[in-house]
């Protein structure tokens, strides 16, 4: 089966919602943003622990219809759930058959900035926003809850989600896991086409070659491209960094971007400039380089940059307004059974946060529970780093240089 690639926005009226998430009030919001945590060997949880608070606070009354209306409205990113060649998600058929609740399945989100923008006044509402679970980033995640704008979880009813891993039911924007649950995680690194540049890439600095050119892709998303950026520089962007270091950074992204040396900073359309040819090398998502493998005979080559990567992950939350909460723990549950959990990684080629997954996943595909960018094991964690959480102010000043200083 070809997993299916996100399309870049091309809506104007998307893209102007995009850009008004990128000042003060939308805070800078983008997918793979808000990296927790410092690098330790003790797995992928102790990576993602370091932001927020999860405070007693009231929320909005909303009756959940979930006995007498057997529906679920999930909103998601594209390529993010296990296909068959006709479009549709064994797992989800299983779920529907196996629960009697019906599942409307939209890849709705093309990144968290136009997907928060779209919602956000109902949200401050209480209103349902036709979603019952998203599927959001770490420090949108945290947003939400501290918003108030996502319910509280009922453990009770999800025995399974106590095969989070170890780590991750620790994460401080989400004290004992109230609220959110982890669906995938994934590394940021350096990405090439082999065929175009067979010598390979090592480092960052490596993209600056002058042969390249025109011919390199950058992430829009702030603290994947930065965050590499300052690996290379010598600064952890998990530990403690200020002003000089961050501009320090920002000053070769700049004059890459301005020289003409990057060809673009975008989301996931860098993937269809190195299908294309137009672009030869970029820093990319792990999970995005396997697909375009599986569709292009292995071509691309992805690793983690001798200086180090980042690691992000993505999270189910339910809207306050979602009046189907019990059919969203039902279906959170179910995606924490290990068959279950390898069966998406096998699509989505992303880190699963569910224990007992890589040994599920030797009987889907051997070759797959050896990867490390898919079960990483502590050497590979030993090389990435988190971006550290990031003051309010902090946040709406380092997007916004950054969003200029990329031409976006």
């Amino acid at each position: 089966m070809t997993p299916r690639r996100r399309p870049p926005i091309t809506d104007p009226r998307v893209r102007a919602l995009v850009r008004a998430a990128r000042t003060p009030r939308g805070n800078g919001l983008s997918r793979r943003g808000f990296l927790l945590g410092a690098v330790g060997a003790a797995g992928v949880g102790a990576l993602l622990a370091a932001c927020g608070t999860d405070e007693e606070t009231a929320e909005p009354a909303v009756v959940d219809r979930s006995d007498e209306e057997r529906l679920l409205r999930w909103a998601n990113w594209v390529a993010y759930l296990d296909e068959d060649d006709s479009g549709a998600s064994p797992s989800l058929r299983a779920f529907e058959g196996t629960t009697g609740i019906r599942v409307e399945y939209s890849t709705a989100i093309e990144d968290n900035e136009s997907f928060y923008a779209l919602v956000e006044d109902r949200l401050a509402a209480g209103a349902d926003i036709g979603y019952d679970i998203v599927t959001v980033t770490d420090y949108l995640a945290a947003r939400l809850i501290r918003l108030d704008y996502a319910q509280r979880l009922d453990k009770a009813r999800m025995p399974h989600a106590e095969n989070l891993a170890p780590g991750l039911k620790g994460v401080d924007f989400d004290l004992g896991r109230s609220r959110s649950l982890t669906w995938q995680s994934g590394f940021a690194g350096i990405a090439w086409d082999k065929e175009a540049l067979p010598r390979g890439l090592r480092s960052v600095s490596d993209l600056w070659a002058p042969e390249l050119e025109g011919q390199v892709s950058l992430l829009s998303e702030m603290r994947d491209t930065m965050g590499l950026l300052m690996l290379e520089e010598g600064v952890d962007p998990s530990g403690t960094w200020g002003n000089d270091e961050f501009y320090g950074a920002l000053e070769v992204l700049r004059e890459k971007v301005e020289s003409g040396h990057v060809r673009e900073v975008v989301g996931n359309s860098y993937m269809d400039s190195l299908a294309s040819g137009a672009s030869v090398a970029a820093i990319a998502w792990s999970g995005d380089i396997t697909e375009l493998n599986a569709e292009h005979g292995d071509r691309f080559e992805f690793v983690i940059p001798e200086a180090g990567g980042t690691l992000w992950s993505d999270n189910l939350v339910v809207p306050v307004g979602s009046a189907h909460r019990s059919n969203a723990e039902d279906l959170m549950d179910y995606y924490y059974q290990p068959d279950v959990a390898a069966q998406v990684a096998a699509f989505v080629n992303y880190i699963s946060p569910v224990e007992g997954a890589q040994e599920a996943m030797l009987a889907i595909d051997p070759e797959l529970a050896a990867d490390p960018m898919l079960f990483p094991d502590d050497e590979t964690l030993r090389r990435v780093s988190v971006f550290r959480t990031l003051e309010p102010d902090e946040d709406e000043r380092f997007s916004n240089e950054f969003f200029a200083a990329a031409g976006l």
